[in-house]
């Protein structure tokens, strides 16, 4: 499994830039470049939980991840499974998955 690191502060699931999901998904069929990949699984922050997002790191937060990459034309892809060594998910103030992506992505 690729190492994470999200930026994105405004996720639900982003504990000090680990990710407490065992998978996610990158979204981005037709993606040419970063910018055209998304993190479907980001789910915003509500008001009032920004706390946990600077909490201890506890549960299942954890510095690797199952990458579903629906991005068939990153050259890491193989048969929609990630096989980067480290990944970043980018965002830092998304309000909807169009506002994150996969900075890691590199055009076959």
């Amino acid at each position: 499994m690729p190492e994470l690191k999200c930026t994105v502060q405004t996720c639900v699931h982003n504990k000090q830039f680990l990710c407490d999901l065992d998978a996610i998904q990158v979204g981005g069929s037709d993606a040419k470049h970063p910018r055209e990949t998304c993190c479907d699984s980001f789910q915003e922050r509500k008001d009032g939980a920004y706390q946990n997002a600077y909490s201890d790191v506890t549960g299942k937060a954890s510095d690797t991840s199952k990458i579903d990459c629906k991005a068939v034309e990153c050259k890491y892809n193989e048969n929609c499974d990630c096989h980067a060594g480290k990944i970043s998910v980018e965002g830092s103030n998304a309000c909807e998955c169009d506002g994150t992506e996969c900075a890691t992505f590199s055009c076959r």
